[in-house]
């Protein structure tokens, strides 16, 4: 449990913080609805001012999405490879990657697009933060896997980590997933970006990601960690994603 408590001393009062974890799960915090509120209401408010806060995005995401990670957890259930992902949990992680193998994949397989994205972008699986404040160990689970794929889904939709290539991934997971974050980053991030990536956004990019986020198959019920050496393009098919509208890997090369 998070316990507060106030000690008084002989010339001020000071405030101390004593945290101990008897929660659900490793890292588990234990919050009332009221604190869940101030929660989601701080972290909303710095997670507006700076997109980039992961901290805090991640905080907005456990404190107000219980009853879609529920929807989504059900979802994973009733496929048989979500079942299996569930079952098994498999994690992200650098140390749980064979990059070698990666490596030695072919152009055009999904592995070796993954990595090129991380290389590229210079990024790395390792810091997506630990769930603490759903009150599920699985349902903390379904929070991690989003969180672990997030990554995955610029490999499959193609999208670079600037602020158009975020938002677009957004709006796509705001349609596929529903998730109260990704609904409220799909409408505020827009308002971060220019006049020329405003119209890419809502003439192109934005309607491609909400269909494609609308009908493609819940991209939680994928062992990705079973996929790597898939072709990406055999993957989108089989995830019915369509190609994104704009190949920004081209645009890279091009130096524009």
């Amino acid at each position: 449990a998070l316990v507060w408590y106030l000690s008084e001393s002989e010339d001020s009062q000071a405030l101390h913080t004593t945290v101990h974890y008897d929660g659900l799960y490793p890292g588990h915090i234990i919050t009332t609805p009221f604190q869940k509120a101030l929660l989601a209401v701080g972290s909303g408010v710095v997670a507006l001012q700076d997109p980039y806060r992961h901290d805090m995005v991640a905080v907005l995401g456990e404190t107000t999405g219980h009853l879609v990670l529920i929807n989504l957890r059900d979802r994973m259930r009733n496929d048989p490879e979500g079942y299996t992902v569930l079952t098994e949990r498999p994690k992200i992680r650098l140390s749980t990657l064979d990059l070698e193998k990666m490596a030695s994949l072919p152009d055009g397989s999904f592995g070796r697009e993954y990595l090129r994205f991380l290389e590229d972008n210079e990024v790395t699986p390792d810091s997506r933060a630990e769930v603490k404040f759903v009150d599920d160990e699985e349902l903390a689970y379904v929070m991690l896997r989003y969180r672990e794929v997030h990554d995955l889904m610029h490999t499959l939709l193609g999208m670079p980590t600037n602020m158009l290539g975020e938002v677009a991934v957004k709006w796509f997971e705001a349609a596929q997933t529903g998730l109260p974050m990704c609904a409220l980053g799909a409408l505020l991030g827009p308002l971060r970006l220019n006049t020329r990536r405003l119209q890419s956004l809502f003439t192109s990019l934005g309607p491609w990601a909400l269909q494609n986020g609308w009908q493609a198959r819940c991209v939680l019920s994928i062992f990705y960690e079973r996929r790597w050496d898939q072709s990406l393009e055999e993957l989108r098919r089989e995830l019915k994603i369509q190609p994104p509208p704009v190949d920004f890997t081209k645009r890279r090369k091009n130096g524009r």
